[in-house]
């Protein structure tokens, strides 16, 4: 993609798990990459493959409207990925205040400075499925309403309706993404279920499940939506304005990710079930024919293959 040649990208939360692999692309397509974080970890993707020497990295935080805005305007900044989030359901029972400030008024700061910079020639706004609540359905589509009734719900409720007011009101070229449950190499999180799978193995424990084991997500590899990613700013004057879910064929609950771990590893998961979860939803699935339709985008990597190398990788830093 020439697309991004030259061009002077935003990644906020660049150092994060998605955005550091968005990073690592962008660099390899030529783009001056200027990423924002807030700490880093020095086992992180981001560290581990010496992103740092190839961006301009700048300590920020995201609630902090005017640097923000000096950023994008003193690097004179055509694209903006918004990542930059408090991403974890259970802080965000603990610590709503934090989440609710961090992921509505970030996003309030990105979709602003986009507004003031005339420059900006499209912006990212990256949602999640959480953003739908519980609408009693299985299947969830662009077209349901957004009804997040928890802090992490509500504040990703909040920030896609916050993107798209921008566009309805000032006709910015915005778009909105929901992603499903993304595993790959570099997810330092481990209260999340892939990998803290692979670090209960790797460090011979025992796996606990806070769940019954049966809650039901969309399973989708990093490289999947790096592509989107690329995908949505390379179309943004064809598609600002509209949202658009990354889901997976690969739809599996809680055991299921076990026992294809188990058959892939060719090795045998020690767990228990605490069923202590709070505020989690127990089956969500993203449908994502409009993606496919639009952009001619679908998942391509499998969970059993993906999970070796993850396995790997994860060796090397626990």
């Amino acid at each position: 993609m020439d697309d991004f040649a030259f061009q002077n990208i935003l990644v906020t939360g660049g150092t994060g798990f998605i955005g550091s692999h968005l990073v690592k692309e962008l660099i390899n397509l030529k783009a001056n990459v200027v990423v924002t974080s807030q700490s880093e970890n020095p086992r992180s993707y981001f560290s581990r493959e010496k992103l740092e020497s190839k961006v301009i990295k700048i300590p920020t935080d995201i609630t902090d409207f005017e640097k923000v805005y000096h950023i994008v305007t003193k690097y004179d900044i055509s694209y903006i990925y918004h990542f930059a989030a408090q991403p974890l359901v259970e802080v965000a029972y603990y610590n709503p205040r934090k989440t609710l400030q961090d992921n509505i008024c970030g996003t309030i700061n990105i979709c602003e400075s986009a507004r003031l910079f005339k420059h900006i020639k499209g912006v990212v706004v990256v949602s999640s499925d959480k953003a739908y609540g519980k609408l009693g359905k299985n299947k969830y589509s662009e077209q349901d309403e957004l009804r997040g009734d928890h802090p992490y719900e509500v504040s990703k409720s909040a920030a896609d309706l916050i993107a798209n007011s921008f566009f309805v009101t000032y006709q910015m070229p915005i778009v909105i993404t929901r992603f499903g449950n993304v595993y790959g190499e570099g997810d330092l999180s481990f209260s999340r279920l892939v990998p803290g799978l692979i670090k209960s193995i790797i460090s011979k424990e025992t796996f606990c499940i806070r769940s019954n084991g049966k809650y039901v997500r969309d399973y989708l590899y990093v490289e999947d939506v790096v592509l989107g990613c690329l995908q949505l700013i390379k179309h943004i004057k064809k598609i600002k304005g509209e949202a658009f879910n990354f889901g997976s064929e690969e739809t599996l609950s809680v055991l299921d990710v076990i026992k294809l771990t188990e058959k892939s590893l060719g090795l045998k998961v020690d767990y228990k079930i605490l069923n202590n979860s709070k505020n989690e939803i127990p089956y969500q699935s993203l449908d994502f024919r409009k993606i496919q339709k639009v952009l001619g985008w679908k998942p391509k990597h499998a969970f059993s293959e993906e999970i070796k190398k993850m396995y790997q990788w994860y060796q090397q830093i626990i």
